[in-house]
């Protein structure tokens, strides 16, 4: 089957004008609050996702129930292997009425997918993995959902194995931030935690090295080996570190650079720092 709902006498679609309830705000996935635009309305049990990178991840995720799709005939045309193979439930839509659901800036490229959350990791998963793939990158009150979808996607690019943010005060799991990320929300895993510190305290109790970056660090990226167990811990755009995470760090660490503009945004950050990562673990393997 192309659609996850034909049958015999041909796929059963309908067209797609308006969804109820489009525009409101809701809690977050995992329960987290935050203030959102159409694009990012959901409950505790539902997830948007939009675009197309975004979109064919998820569809591609084993672990990612989807339960319709929303989609334009030129965009599921481009996505039909990875629909057929999902079996989701498909509505044939237009882009005015995705404008009108999801917002007029929004880019979703003619495809709309409503899906449950994942399930969270646990702790010991995502230090199993680290003992596999690379760092761990944990996120101090980093609010903005385009960044945090940036840090998923460098971390995809790079391989980490997998990103820790504090259940309140981080941006929900779908919308901008799975856009932002480009299907890496559905590669890299992500756990919320309620204390940052404390988690920090457990992964160094396991034996991680936890490397905070500082822009007033005297000590230098470029000098750690990444040659055991790490986490990088990135704050906020703007403030930082907050003073307790940068306490429980076992080093704070600048990035090098040239120029009068010596500071680079959380994303950019986490980008270079886990490209640095990805190069001393290649060297180390040698």
């Amino acid at each position: 089957m192309t659609r996850g709902s034909a049958d015999k006498k041909g796929p059963k679609w309908r067209r797609f004008g308006e969804a109820k309830g489009a525009g409101r705000g809701r809690a977050g996935p995992q329960g987290r609050s935050a203030s959102k635009g159409p694009a990012d309305s959901s409950d505790d049990s539902l997830v948007r996702l939009f675009g197309s990178h975004a979109v064919e991840a998820a569809l591609r995720n084993p672990e990612r129930r989807a339960l319709r799709l929303l989609a334009t005939e030129n965009a599921e045309r481009r996505l039909a292997e990875a629909i057929a193979a999902k079996g989701v439930p498909i509505e044939r839509t237009s882009p005015g009425a995705l404008d009108r659901l999801l917002g007029a800036d929004t880019v979703h490229q003619g495809l709309l997918l409503e899906a449950e959350p994942l399930p969270e990791p646990s702790l010991d998963d995502l230090v199993e993995r680290a003992q596999q793939v690379g760092p761990l990158v944990l996120l101090d009150h980093v609010t903005d959902p385009h960044n945090v979808g940036a840090v998923l996607r460098s971390a995809a690019a790079f391989g980490a194995a997998g990103l820790i943010f504090t259940r309140r005060h981080s941006p929900p799991l779908n919308g901008v931030l799975a856009k932002s990320a480009s299907g890496a929300l559905d590669l890299i895993p992500v756990l919320p935690v309620q204390n940052l510190a404390r988690t920090m305290l457990d992964l160094k109790g396991i034996g991680f090295r936890l490397i905070g970056l500082e822009g007033t660090a005297t000590a230098a990226l470029e000098e750690e080996p990444f040659d055991g167990l790490t986490g990088l811990v990135l704050g906020a755009e703007g403030k930082g570190l907050r003073e307790l995470t940068k306490e429980t760090c076992d080093q704070l660490v600048s990035i090098t650079t040239a120029g009068a503009l010596a500071s680079l945004n959380v994303s950019n950050a986490a980008a270079v720092a886990l490209h640095w990562a990805a190069l001393k673990r290649r060297a180390s393997a040698k």
